[in-house]
């Protein structure tokens, strides 16, 4: 949510923000505000001056009352009436009005940065770096799901009985492959000096107002029936939300969070479920990266994160690349993001593995996210970054990591959270 106070002054530049998401449909939502925001401001200029007027009136009523002057302090009393009379009736008025404003300004989108390319969706990304070398090796590359069914590690019949399509067991080797990837991510993580935790599973509204779009969170989010409750998408809802409305001493800054979780997922949309594999589902486990910070300082956090991504991947012998999202890939709250694409020996080309983000002071403003320095208060930046989410990056591991023989090698770092094992090997 942008600060209305930028917006009034500079609502020219809001506009075109919005141009360049490609979002026409929301223009008119800056006039409206400007609208709202000056009869707002002028409602209260009123019930100000009425509760000043009010004040003096009072005091003049006790010296009257005192030289028993009866009918100029009845008249006078009257007039108190009256102020307080049309006080009682700006009070609603500015509480719809502050609301309908609140509405509005949650749907117009952040200020993205310059630095971002302007594209009406992702299919205008624009690749950045690539990391290591695209190998297509010399042999065949199955598709993931039979590769780790030769294994005995995927189950889908039975998690359609359990729970239905989107959802899936993992066994034996490759669910044991799976936990080494989230304990490795997990240490990675602490070894860059961040602080390790696990968050709630669950969220208020309030913290899902706070953390992302309406849209975002009608196509995302698992409500719980009857409570006031959100399954979690991703461990950062919970992790910026520990801090709402918190004044978070200078001293402290920046705040370097590391969090495991389940996430679960709607994934509305043209995009679906996938019926046999496990690149697309209701379920998956993550490690994540949160960051709060000072405003100077967060381009500075944006690009060390992702980088711990990449390296996070290249020492797993997988080829990575980074992409940048354009302006209409954008979420209204993000400032800047690039994706973190893993290369598919199979496909012969990448795909997501991680997204990284930072969101300027969107999140700050929406749950009061704050630090106090010698100026005054004033609002933090956040951000967010995936180490890992799997098990879309079980998959990525799986395919650059297959051999000819059906076996899967091991990576020298994975070794340690696999009890030394250097290789598995199918059992079909």
């Amino acid at each position: 949510m942008l600060d209305i106070k930028f917006l009034r002054e500079n609502p020219e530049l809001v506009k075109e923000n919005i141009k360049k998401k490609f979002q026409d449909a929301k223009l008119p939502l800056v006039d409206e505000v400007i609208d709202l925001d000056k009869k707002i401001r002028g409602l209260r200029v009123e019930a100000e001056n009425l509760r000043a007027s009010r004040n003096d009136l009072s005091k003049k009523i006790g010296l009257l009352m005192k030289e028993k002057k009866i009918e100029e302090a009845n008249a006078i009393k009257a007039q108190v009436q009256k102020n307080n009379e049309r006080i009682a009736e700006i009070e609603p008025e500015l509480d719809n009005l502050q609301a309908e404003l609140k509405k509005r300004m949650l749907i117009i989108p952040n200020i993205i940065d310059k630095s971002v390319p302007i594209g009406k969706d992702d299919s205008e990304n624009v690749e950045n770096e690539r990391f290591g070398e695209p190998v297509v090796p010399p042999y065949e590359i199955p598709y993931h799901a039979d590769i780790i069914a030769r294994f005995n590690g995927l189950d889908k019949d039975a998690s359609g009985r359990t729970s239905g399509n989107g959802f899936y067991f993992l066994c034996g080797d490759i669910a044991r492959i799976h936990s080494a990837m989230l304990s490795y991510a997990r240490d990675f993580m602490i070894n860059k000096g961040f602080t390790y935790c696990i968050p709630p599973f669950m969220i208020h509204s309030d913290v899902v107002n706070g953390v992302m779009s309406f849209a975002e969170m009608e196509n995302m989010m698992y409500k719980i029936e009857g409570e006031d409750l959100y399954l979690i998408g991703t461990s950062e809802h919970s992790m910026i939300g520990r801090f709402k409305d918190q004044i978070i001493p200078e001293k402290e800054l920046p705040i370097t969070l590391t969090s495991y979780s389940p996430c679960f997922r709607k994934e509305v949309g043209a995009h679906g479920i996938e019926e046999r594999g496990i690149y697309r589902v209701h379920q998956f486990e993550k490690q994540e990266m949160i960051v709060i910070c000072k405003p100077e300082d967060s381009m500075e956090w944006y690009n060390k994160m992702w980088s711990f991504t990449v390296e996070f991947f290249r020492s797993l012998d997988v080829p990575v690349r980074t992409l940048e999202c354009c302006s209409g890939d954008l979420a209204d709250l993000k400032v800047k993001s690039c994706d973190v694409e893993a290369w598919s020996p199979r496909q012969q080309k990448y795909f997501e593995v991680g997204s990284c983000s930072t969101l300027g002071d969107a999140q700050a403003r929406r749950l009061g996210i704050r630090t106090k320095g010698e100026d005054g208060t004033y609002l933090l930046h956040t951000l967010n970054n995936t180490v890992l989410a799997t098990p879309r990056g079980l998959i990525a591991f799986v395919e650059n990591n297959y051999q000819e023989d059906g076996s899967i090698r091991i990576p020298e770092a994975l070794r340690p959270y696999m009890g030394g094992v250097e290789v598995i090997k199918p059992v079909k």
